[in-house]
């Protein structure tokens, strides 16, 4: 694979430090901003919103420049909002800032998908998609709880300055590395990519990623309270939880890597099956701390696998129209994101305890098993023919 993708992954890496660091950091941002923490809670929110408003906006406006241009003018903006955000002592800058950093980060991921997909060999798609989703899971493994151990050392502020520094290299390689492409066909070009994003088949891949990704983060939100009230493992303990299912997702992204390209129907059938099976297990045996041990990390495996395998599997279907088709993978993801954690709430706060997430992560990957048989019997799927037409059509 081209070098350049492991540097794109770099930046990745930088993105997905900033958008989960927060989990960490809420409380002293809270003390020092003189804020509730529920309402230092909405920097989360906002992060989210961010990233499904800027996805196919910027998608569609950075189509008019070279994908060098556009990967440096999204990179850039995120490492200054950055650094305003470390700087200012207002919460509503602060608040403005992850939204707007947000929308910098769909943006680059968006236009970083395509650039990877143009980028890759022939059938390989899915194994550059994989690197660049690594970026996400290395920062769930080693980015997140590097963010925690310095705001806890130095203030949240030194994890902010932190994100903008390790943006610095990703700037000089995109600079130095990522081909000069050709600009995009501006305003003509986004209304055709929009056209062909009504084929069903696509909008039935984003489907699927919205609910499986909504799984994953629903069970995600509510781990710490679950292990520790379920399961009865320690709170200095459930750092290592997290870092399991950062190594589970790592080992996820990195074994799809290799299968989504020749194997995507199995991967998905037997993963999706396998994923649902195992949140309900991890439900029904979560006051045991071995299996819950076990079962983050393979569950994260799982949850990355089958989520990094729709994404190429999006870029198969939209052969006439790459650059938003990342972003809209990019939207349906962080839609899940979003619509996850959300209803697991519902559930805690109706009184079914802190497993009814768990429960509500298989129901999601119930359905999204449901919705795939469903399209598959009615020829709604995306064909083998996608791949093939996916690297006539790149350029």
């Amino acid at each position: 694979m081209p070098f350049a993708l492991y540097l794109l992954g770099l930046a990745v890496f930088a993105m997905g430090t900033s958008e989960f660091m927060l989990s960490g950091l809420i409380p002293d941002i809270a003390s020092d901003l003189r804020v509730s923490v529920p309402a230092a809670g909405a920097l989360t929110s906002a992060f989210a919103a961010g990233m499904v408003v800027g996805a196919p906006l910027t998608a569609a406006l950075s189509m008019r420049w070279p994908r060098r241009r556009a990967l440096l003018a999204f990179l850039v903006s995120f490492l200054l909002l950055h650094a305003l955000g470390a700087v200012t002592t207002s919460f509503e800058v602060l608040l403005a800032t992850r939204f707007a950093a947000a929308v910098a980060d769909a943006g680059f991921l968006a236009v970083a998908v395509a650039t990877a997909a143009a980028m890759a060999p022939p059938r390989a798609t899915g194994r550059a998609t994989s690197i660049l989703l690594g970026g996400v899971t290395l920062a769930c493994v080693a980015g997140v709880p590097a963010g925690a151990v310095l705001g806890n050392l130095w203030g949240w502020r030194s994890a902010f300055w932190a994100v903008a520094l390790l943006s610095v290299p990703a700037v000089a390689a995109v600079l130095r590395s990522v081909p000069a492409a050709p600009a995009g066909t501006g305003d003509g070009g986004a209304r055709r990519e929009a056209r062909a994003l009504r084929d069903p088949r696509l909008l039935v891949l984003l489907l699927l990623a919205a609910l499986v990704n909504g799984a994953t983060f629903c069970t995600f939100t509510y781990l710490a309270p679950l292990a520790t009230s379920a399961a009865g493992i320690a709170p200095g303990w459930v750092p290592g939880l997290l870092v399991l299912f950062g190594l589970g997702s790592f080992a996820g992204v990195s074994a799809a890597g290799r299968l989504a390209d020749t194997r995507s129907r199995l991967l998905l059938s037997a993963g999706g099956v396998t994923l649902a099976a195992g949140w309900a297990v991890l439900a029904t045996v979560a006051g045991s701390p071995v299996a819950v041990s076990v079962l983050v990390f393979t569950q994260g495996a799982l949850s990355f696998a089958v989520g990094s395998t729709l994404v190429s599997q999006v870029l198969y279907a939209a052969t006439l129209a790459p650059t938003l088709a990342g972003s809209f993978a990019t939207a349906a993801f962080n839609v899940g994101a979003a619509a996850g954690p959300w209803l697991g709430g519902i559930t805690i706060g109706a009184g079914f305890g802190y497993r009814s997430p768990v429960w509500v992560s298989a129901s999601l990957v119930a359905v999204a098993l449901a919705v795939a048989a469903l399209a598959h019997v009615t020829g709604r799927g995306p064909t083998s023919r996608d791949a093939s037409r996916l690297q006539q059509t790149l350029p």
